[in-house]
């Protein structure tokens, strides 16, 4: 697997980045603070990884990155981001610093911030309702996308379960529930949807839905190590904020050791899906592999 991951991860999040730039009004257009708001938490320099595993899932299905699909990141990272404004809040983990720089109410004021949010959201599923596919896979990309980040096994349950759960001893199937809906139900859905963009077929489908899951799981096995082994300058957001706040983590339950041993024996599953594609997934595979091998 001879994949230049970081050009690979960097050509994508270009792309991305002209999409949103392009999608996202422009902190001219009234009413500007909303607008200010949105661009600063958008552009504040995430990793788009979500938008990546989107981009290299369609390019194993279809051999190479089809035209379009960076609209789809774009709307995946819209929704990304709507959820770190919401999770940074006061009410929430209230936290005051998101990719090395002020989270967004902080600089905007709450009311503004959790408009911010609302406005992402929308933002990213009238975009969505556009992508240049087939009407049956745009249907079919609204559907899961929606699911992911609802309540039920999506993002929005997981947040619920990650609250509630403070305080209380962890468990080995909390910690699972709250990972793989809280983060790896919009990994997941990522690389399922650009997929789903490519003309994945049900089984391509069900071996993406494997190593998204999987793949997703990993990427927060190793967020927990990093939170209790990176300082703040390094990680992009406060330190330590996990255990001083009692999470339900990974390495609360297992340690920190036998953490960065399940995550990458994830890996290693995650892999085992995507064999009968060969080479065509040697992008993905190169992405997965980073997810667990970075350092913030």
């Amino acid at each position: 697997m001879s994949v230049d991951v970081k050009t690979l991860i960097h050509e994508g999040a270009e792309l991305t980045d002209r999409a949103l730039e392009a999608l996202i009004p422009s902190a001219e257009t009234v009413p500007n603070s909303i607008h200010g708001a949105m661009r600063h938490s958008t552009f504040a320099g995430g990793k788009r990884l979500r938008p990546v595993l989107a981009m290299q899932a369609a390019a194993t299905i279809a051999g190479s990155v089809p035209r379009g699909i960076e609209n789809l990141g774009a709307a995946l990272e819209m929704l990304h981001t709507y959820s770190l404004i919401h999770d940074d809040l006061p009410a929430l983990d209230n936290d005051d610093l998101r990719r090395g720089k002020p989270t967004c109410h902080v600089a905007f004021g709450e009311a503004i911030a959790i408009l911010a949010g609302d406005a992402l959201q929308t933002r990213a599923f009238e975009v969505l309702a556009g992508l240049e596919c087939p009407p049956a896979s745009t249907v079919k990309i609204i559907g899961l996308i929606a699911n992911a980040v609802g309540t039920v096994d999506g993002m929005i349950g997981g947040q619920v379960l990650d609250i509630e759960s403070e305080g209380k001893k962890p468990t080995p199937e909390l910690v699972e529930a709250i990972h793989r809906a809280k983060t790896g139900a919009l990994i997941r859905v990522s690389v399922v949807a650009g997929g789903v963009f490519a003309g994945a077929t049900d089984e391509d489908v069900a071996r993406l839905d494997t190593f998204g899951r999987k793949a997703g799981l990993a990427f927060q096995i190793v967020d927990d190590v990093l939170d209790m082994t990176v300082d703040s300058a390094q990680l992009g957001k406060t330190a330590g904020k996990d255990l001083a706040t009692e999470k339900a983590t990974w390495p609360a339950v297992y340690g920190i050791e036998q953490s960065e041993r399940d995550a990458a024996a994830l890996i290693e599953e995650a892999f085992a899906a995507l064999a009968p594609y060969g080479s065509r997934a040697d992008g993905l595979k190169s992405v997965a592999q980073y997810l667990v091998e970075r350092k913030n």
